[in-house]
């Protein structure tokens, strides 16, 4: 039971297609244990590179392949389904190039989305810190100008691909004295060597953050000690724009936490139908049982549910619509479902689905990870309160 592909480009279908491919043969076989290891899978992220995932979304003439939010959500369902890691590897990356290709200058966009586009330079995004998660604008970390450069100083947490990134879209306080402190928040493009923890003075990138699940891909702390950043790496060329800038890219980032929680179920509930048809108990499978049954039905439902609000909120993002109020629904309603159909996996699974040799073990671990990232599910409802009270005001 995958996405269905029926209205889509023949770039599209082709382009899934080959993913799925690329899951069914070269991912599934190994995620489970490299995943039971945390090991960072260095040789698919090469395959993806080649088959320019990286570049999906940035535009031909910067050498990528000009894809919608739609095709990228698409692939995003399949990655999952093989390993959730991987889409991680990408997610951050895929924000980094919206960034830059909405917001950067016309220098900006020629000096880094090429190499963006074959995954030469990786992006990771700095917004959260140790006391600032889904309140954004609590952020502490400031830069300074100084000259020609920014002196940045603070903490960031939660950077996946932070080790290994070859650029961070971080989140700063360029004016501490503005009210609302939103107005004085700018993004700025800090270059670094990937793969090193301490890549230049004044810049220390933290060790892997160990987790529940979504093991593989590295999410690190990243810490600024008078870090000077030449002024030129604003993103854009004014400052205060950087909250705006991060709320558009966290739509995007929404709609790809909806589509891996889409893949991680799609997964889960063909891991379930296919045990609960094999598996026999009482002298027949355990799928004609009727208390399995319920628990099939609801999978099911709740995955096609997810799966059209997903569709609907990258659609709306395409066509270059407001979509904060699609996309806050599709991430609170899927990664809910995922987690109510990753624990009803299990539970058709019974004592093996607690086991680490099936699979539904790791989904099952992976789903939280999903309530939380992107905005938790009260800070989704919350935005969805809001709009739904702007769109509907008597």
């Amino acid at each position: 039971m995958g996405i269905q592909v029926t209205e889509l480009t023949e770039m599209q279908r082709e382009i899934v297609s080959t993913v799925r491919s690329f899951i069914e043969k070269d991912v599934i076989p190994v995620a489970d244990e490299m995943e039971h290891k945390d090991e960072f899978p260095e040789a698919i992220v090469e395959q993806m590179k080649e088959m320019g995932l990286f570049g999906l979304n940035i535009p031909e003439e910067y050498g990528g392949i000009g894809e919608s939010l739609t095709t990228y959500a698409l692939c995003v369902v399949e990655l999952a389904r093989g390993w959730m890691s991987l889409s991680g590897v990408l997610n951050t990356h895929f924000m980094g190039n919206y960034l830059i290709g909405k917001f950067g200058t016309d220098e900006q966009k020629e000096k880094y989305l090429p190499k963006m586009a074959t995954g030469e330079i990786r992006a990771a995004l700095a917004m959260s810190e140790p006391e600032a998660g889904s309140d954004v604008q609590a952020i502490r970390t400031k830069a300074i100008k100084d000259g020609d450069d920014y002196v940045i100083n603070g903490q960031k947490m939660w950077l996946t691909n932070g080790l290994r990134s070859g650029i961070v879209m971080t989140l700063v306080k360029t004016n501490t004295e503005i009210d609302p402190p939103h107005k004085g928040m700018s993004m700025l493009i800090v270059e670094k060597e990937a793969g090193v923890a301490k890549p230049s003075p004044g810049l220390d990138v933290g060790k892997n953050i160990e987790k529940m699940g979504y093991k593989g891909v590295e999410t690190t702390e990243m810490t600024f000690s008078d870090y000077r950043c030449p002024t030129s790496q604003l993103l854009g060329t004014e400052e205060g724009k950087g909250f705006r800038q991060v709320l558009d890219g966290i739509e995007i980032g929404r709609v790809n936490v909806a589509a891996r929680a889409v893949g991680v179920s799609t997964r889960a509930f063909e891991e379930a139908i296919k045990y609960s048809q094999e598996r026999k108990a009482f002298g027949k499978p355990i799928c004609e049982h009727q208390a399995i049954q319920m628990h099939i039905a609801d999978m099911g439902t709740k995955l096609e549910a997810a799966r059209l609000m997903l569709m609907q909120a990258a659609a709306k993002k395409d066509a270059g619509e407001r979509s904060d109020l699609e996309a806050g629904m599709a991430k609170l309603f899927a990664s809910e479902a995922c987690h109510d159909i990753t624990l009803a996996a299990l539970r058709v699974h019974g004592g093996y689905g607690y086991s680490k040799e099936f699979t539904v073990e790791r989904l099952y671990r992976d789903a939280p990870f999903l309530l939380i990232g992107e905005g938790t599910s009260e800070i989704q409802k919350q935005v969805i309160a809001r709009r739904l009270l702007e769109k509907y005001k008597i």
